[in-house]
């Protein structure tokens, strides 16, 4: 592996989460399994499914890293009531769910880490993402609050047990699918992008992390 190209014959490891909250999908893992196996340059795309569970979800992530040994790691959570891609600025060290996760667990100000930092910020080139994207004509902002649910639990696990600062790691929230926003019976309607649209949308995210 060269310095020149720190990704040659690597992987990006790329994870979605189970569907959540009564919903039959969640367009994270429906991006990220249609993005499996993909080649980015010389970089291969491994996609691996998180549960929605906050007393699961950073163990899958860290077999997953453990197995994979992966040079980069992109986590994709679905944020209802959002319209655009949303790569995520920040994590923070705290648990406050809305609503009960896929085992019933419904931790209230409980931190993700015990004594750890208050936040995190994302390893990933935030601003020349979003520049690249709206370059494409793909809707986008970044977020400076990736929430205190499960996605906010494995982007704040991510970065205090692997991302450093000669890493790229970090989260991206996605707008729920047509599909769902039609399930959805809310005034005014729940914004949607489709699901060609996201997944192009973090095709070209990688792209950036690997080039």
């Amino acid at each position: 592996m060269s310095v020149a190209d720190p990704f040659a014959r690597g992987c990006i490891l790329l994870t979605g989460f189970e569907p959540f909250g009564g919903e039959p999908i969640n367009p994270s893992w429906e991006v990220a399994q249609s993005l499996a196996g993909e080649m980015i340059g010389s970089v291969r795309i491994e996609s691996v499914q998180l549960p929605c569970v906050f007393a699961q979800a950073p163990q899958a992530l860290q077999e997953a890293l453990i197995q994979l040994s992966p040079q980069a790691v992109l986590c994709l959570g679905q944020a209802e009531g959002r319209s655009e891609v949303t790569p995520e600025r920040v994590a923070i060290n705290v648990m406050q769910a809305r609503i009960p996760d896929n085992a019933g667990a419904q931790p209230q100000e409980e931190p993700v880490v015990s004594n750890g930092p208050t936040a995190y910020f994302s390893g990933l080139p935030l601003t020349r993402i979003l520049h690249h994207l709206r370059e494409q004509t793909i809707p986008a902002s970044i977020s400076n609050t990736a929430g205190t649910f499960v996605c906010n639990q494995v982007f704040y696990w991510l970065q205090h047990t692997w991302g450093r600062a000669d890493r790229r790691s970090g989260f991206v929230h996605l707008p729920c699918l047509p599909e769902q926003a039609a399930r959805m019976a809310t005034t005014p309607a729940c914004p949607s992008l489709p699901l060609a649209v996201q997944v192009r949308a973090v095709r070209e995210i990688l792209r950036v992390m690997a080039t």
